[in-house]
Formats: C-alpha cells, structure tokens, sequence
C-alpha cells in the first residue's frame, strides 16, 4: 500500500510540474517561417503576360499622377518619362528596368538580433494589425483608441511567439496629438519589446523623425547601411500617388529603409470588378512605385503590396475572404516573383463586428491565401476586425495562437528515418496501439500544433470550468499576458537619448488634432 502511495504522488507530482509547466508564461519568439510547401499559382503564362503587357500599357498610355509634387516629377522627366502636368506617362520597359536594382530579399534588423527577420524568397513574416482608430474588448466595448490601448497591443505583440514583427500603428492612440503621436509610437516599439517595427508614413518630416531615432537606437550607420524598420506606402489607387505618402517613401528609400508599395484596392470601387482587370492595375500601380523608389536611391529595398477586397454591391461596404479577393492575392504573388520582388498581402481580414464565427471564417480564408500565395511580408495578420476599423483585444490573442498552424503548415511533410516510423509500426504491430511505444514517447512533444487558446477538454470539465466560449477564453489570455509581461532590457543611455529626442521634439511645436 505504501508503494502504490508512493507511486500515487509520484505521479501527482509530475502532473503538477506538467500543469505549471504548461501556465508557466514563456517569452519566446518563432523564427520567421520558412516555407517547405509549394506556392499556390492561378494563372498560366499565357495569362501574366497578357496582365504585364497590360501593365505596361497602361503606363505608357494612360499614366500615373504624382500629385503635388513637382520634384517627383522633375525625377521622372529626367529618368526618361513624359510628364504631362502631374501625369506621368513612363515608355514600356523604363519601370522593369529602374525596378532591377531592388533586392529580392533583404534582413529587417531588431534590436534584439535574435529576433531579425529575412523579407522575400521563401520566408514569410507576421506583423500585428495596422492603422485602426477604435479597439475594443469585452469589457470596455467600442471605443476610441488610446495609447495606454496601444502599448497593451506592443506588449501582447512581444509576448506571442508566433508574431515576428511589433508592426506600426497598430492602433491610432486619438489621445495624443496628431502630430506627436507617432513620437510616442516609436518609443512604445523601441522599448516595450524588442522585436523589428514600421515608421511613421503621416508625413515626411515623421518618416524623419523614425530614421533619426533609429539612428538612435542602432546608430546612424548602421541605419544608412542596414535596414531596420519597414513602411507602408499605400497608392490612392485608382493610379494615383499623394505628396504625403511619396514624400514618406522618399525619406524611407534615401536612407536604405525598406517601403511596402500597395495600391489599396476595393474592387468595383477603385478597381475593376474583374480579377484580371484588377490584377493589372495593381502591377501597374506597383511597379511606378517601386520604379520611383530606385530613382530616389537604387538598390533601396522595396515590397510588392497588394492589399485587395470585393464590395458588397447593396451596401458598398467591403468584404473579406472571399473567392475573388483570393484569386487577386495568388496572382498578384505570381506577379511578384516574376519581377523578383518580396510580396506583402493578406491578414486576419473580416467584416465582422465581434470575433465571431463570421470572423472566424473570413480570417482563416484570409490566413490561408496568405500562406499559400507566398506572402513574404504579412501585416494585420492578427487583431483585425470590422473592416479594419478596429483593433479588438480578443482577437488579437485568438488570431496570433492560429498563426501556429501557419507555421506548422508550412513545415511541409518530413520522410526521414524518424518520420517513416518504422520502427514503432513493427514494436506496436497489429491490433495494437501507440500511445506507450519507444517512437511516440521520443517525439510526443514536437508531435503536434498546441494552443494556447482553444479548449479541447471534455464536456464535463469546460462545464465545470464554466463553459466558457472562445472569446471568454481569449479575454482571460490577454490579461494573463500582460501580467505577465517582461520589458526587454535597452541600454540606459540609449533610452535616454530617445526620451531627450521625444521631448525636444514635442516642445518644438504647438499640439495639433487634425
């Protein structure tokens, strides 16, 4: 009787190291994934290059505006285009070629070099959400987001192993003056966690500020010979490129960092409703921007974008997840291999207005396309919600614990030795099973995907426990995360010198709101 006591504690007492083991919060961050699966492609030669020769014409016919910007357009008069007021019309070929001196693929350094990500070829990185002015949770709801909003989404970003960028402006902190926001926003990134980030693009003299304070925190250098942060350059599509958004990229390529060129695509809306219409508006699009780019500084790393929806013809809202929105993205993925450039698309897009099945459906559609058009660069991969208007809490965690699948998925199917398993079919053989043999008791533990989130227990138990649903789950995660939370350490003369910059650069101007 003793004995079998014993053998009882024995085995409490390795229960409960497993239980604290699997509470126990674990700062770590997975390797940007490497894809071991082929891309997904839709279209056969005949078709891209009917949508490239389409590309080029209408570059040369129809053109492209550069708005309020008459430097730009000086640029391109003396690269070889005819420039026509602020139309910019660009002979067939003159983009391919300006857009060869742009890397396919390139290294994001953090400041954490563990934690530094390679953009292009087979890999792909996951960034959080970007750009949404409301959050909301299950406890406050709806509302406008702060900026205490703002550093409980950098914190939930570092501790979730599967994300492997901090991402920009992951939600807008409405709190904090327009003007000095995005001061705030980078020092929540630099200091908060440790991981790569993105710059301001609100204005150029805010992409400046990002370089000199990354001049800060890697030296200046390093930054004029490394790239270190990421930025979205969004086209007011159809075919037209802003003074704000060029003037950002201008900054971004002269200082060697990298800008993500993406035409904002709703089709029926600024796009035609055809997926190869659409297809070809975009590479259009895409190549004026990376073309101009590589005049401002060639060999300045540059990301093929493509952030594409349909439209819901009754309400004009736009949709996610859907089948059009997926042939537009594995297309465009083709597009971008073939002109040798890194690939940004898809996300945890949903039109929902909570994380609820619909939700669900669209996000995982969206996460799916994403990994098997060959995204490289994926940002809203997680915390996405109505149409991008909001950053939920709730979703957030719920999207970041599927990125694992992303990444299981991507691993592809091992045939080594160890994963024939020859060995424990001939130990367990006919009629038996496997839980107790040599093979599964060597491997259990790498085996399978485990959530963080998702609750597979019996009924009985999650009725016990109060069965709860997935959002109530999602909602406790968080807050076990961010009490769990551990700042990275950053050097104390480094923060400083970031805290000297913030303050001098808030007391040089008035707030501003709008």
């Amino acid at each position: 009787m003793a004995e079998a006591n014993t053998r009882r504690r024995a085995r409490g007492g390795g229960g409960a190291a497993r239980r604290a083991e699997r509470t126990a919060v674990k700062i770590e961050t997975a390797k940007y994934i490497e894809r071991n699966i082929p891309n997904f492609e839709v279209l056969n030669d005949e078709a891209l290059e009917i949508i490239e020769n389409n590309a080029e014409t209408i570059l040369a016919e129809v053109g492209v505006n550069f708005v309020d910007n008459p430097a730009a357009l000086e640029r391109w008069r003396e690269a070889g285009a005819d420039v026509d007021g602020e139309r910019v019309r660009l002979p067939r070929g003159l983009a391919r070629e300006l857009i060869k001196t742009a890397p396919s693929e390139f290294t994001q350094h953090a400041r954490n070099p563990d934690k530094s990500v390679v953009i292009g070829g087979r890999n792909l990185v996951l960034a959080p959400v970007y750009g949404p002015p409301f959050v909301r949770d299950m406890n406050g709801g709806r509302r406008y987001a702060t900026m205490d909003d703002f550093n409980k989404f950098v914190k939930l970003a570092y501790m979730s192993k599967w994300l492997h960028h901090s991402g920009g402006t992951v939600c807008e902190p409405t709190d904090i003056p327009v003007n000095k926001r995005h001061l705030d926003m980078l020092m929540a990134h630099m200091t908060l966690s440790d991981k790569p980030f993105m710059g301001s693009v609100t204005d150029p003299s805010r992409a400046q500020d990002s370089v000199e304070m990354c001049g800060i925190l890697f030296g200046k250098d390093f930054v004029q010979n490394n790239t270190v942060m990421t930025s979205l350059t969004n086209i007011n599509s159809p075919m037209t490129f802003d003074d704000v958004m060029m003037g950002s990229l201008e900054v971004y390529a002269a200082n060697n960092q990298a800008c993500i060129i993406s035409p904002f695509i709703v089709g029926g809306a600024m796009a035609p409703v055809s997926v190869a219409g659409t297809l070809t508006q975009v590479l259009a699009e895409v190549m004026a921007g990376v073309a101009y780019s590589q005049i401002i500084r060639p060999g300045a790393p540059a990301i093929f974008g493509a952030f594409v929806s349909s439209i819901d013809m009754n309400s004009g809202a736009p949709t996610f997840g859907t089948p059009e929105a997926s042939h537009v993205t594995y297309g465009a993925g083709q597009l971008a291999r073939r002109l040798g450039l890194p690939f940004r698309s898809a996300g945890s897009f949903c039109g929902s207005k909570l994380p609820d099945a619909q939700a669900a459906y669209e996000t995982a559609n969206s996460l799916n396309m994403g990994l098997m058009s060959g995204v490289n660069f994926m940002l809203h991969s997680c915390g996405w919600l109505e149409g991008g208007l909001v950053a939920d809490f709730e979703k957030f965690v719920m999207d970041a614990d599927q990125l694992g699948v992303l990444h299981g998925l991507a691993k592809g199917v091992a045939y080594d030795e160890n994963a024939q398993a020859m060995d424990a079919i001939r130990e367990v053989g006919p009629g038996g099973h496997y839980l107790g043999c040599a093979h599964t008791q060597a491997n259990f533990k790498e085996a399978f995907w485990k959530t963080d989130l998702l609750d597979y227990k019996p009924f009985e138990t999650w009725e016990e426990e109060g069965a709860r649903d997935t959002r109530t789950l999602a909602s406790a995660r968080v807050e076990h995360l961010l009490a769990n939370y551990q700042q990275p350490q950053i050097d104390p003369d480094v923060k400083a010198a970031l805290d000297a910059y913030v303050a001098e650069k808030k007391a040089s101007m008035p707030d501003a709101f709008t």
